[in-house]
């Protein structure tokens, strides 16, 4: 992996095959598409909705169109993209579901990171009646932009009952990491989950 990214990032660099089209929903400052483009020569686009960030993939050279991502992806044709990539925003979304597929409509595969709400110090959290605040979820209750956390038992349910298949997975602690404890418990011990995607058929 990378040394210059995220490491989340660099794991989804990994996962990315060289030469694809690639779409990055809520790519911040485009530092995984510059890095796809330099290394893999990806081809794609970025949507994002700050226009400081909208403002950086500008001057990097990155194409990016300003749009949320809650508002669908209509502009887009039935598998235009290799892969449709959104990292730590599935949360924030409205409906979820429906931006996951949308997603699937327009990729031919799918990467999505979230953090895991099933992790044993929200639950701790939960059980001293508090909202979590952990590492992997730092912002406080009244200004979280999260809206929809789930575990991963939530999301492979979601997957289970649309058929979508999961082609992939990585899960980490807050070091991106695996471990034992991960690989024995993983609902319980990971912090930060990366699935690859499929669509039926």
């Amino acid at each position: 992996m990378s040394a210059a990214l995220r490491p989340d990032l660099a794991l989804i660099s990994d996962w990315i095959a060289p030469g694809s089209r690639i779409l990055d929903l809520g790519c911040g400052d485009g530092a995984l598409l510059a890095h796809l483009a330099s290394t893999r020569q990806v081809r794609g686009y970025g949507l994002e909705i700050d226009d400081d960030n909208v403002a950086s993939c500008v001057a990097a050279g990155i194409n990016v169109i300003q749009a949320d991502v809650d508002d669908g992806l209509a502009e887009f044709a039935d598998g235009s993209f290799d892969y449709v990539v959104m990292t730590q925003a599935l949360q924030a979304l409205v409906r979820p579901d429906l931006v996951l597929a949308e997603m699937l409509r327009v990729g031919r595969e799918v990467i999505v990171t979230f953090p895991n709400f099933g992790h044993w110090r929200v639950r701790l959290a939960l059980l001293g009646g508090h909202m979590p605040h952990t590492p992997a979820l730092p912002a406080e209750w009244y200004d979280t932009e999260n809206i929809h956390l789930c575990t991963l038992a939530d999301f492979e349910a979601l997957c289970a009952s649309t058929n979508w298949q999961v082609l992939e997975r990585a899960l980490l602690d807050r070091q991106h990491r695996a471990g034992f404890s991960i690989r024995t418990a993983p609902n319980l011990f990971c912090e930060i989950a990366l699935y690859k995607l499929q669509r039926p058929g």
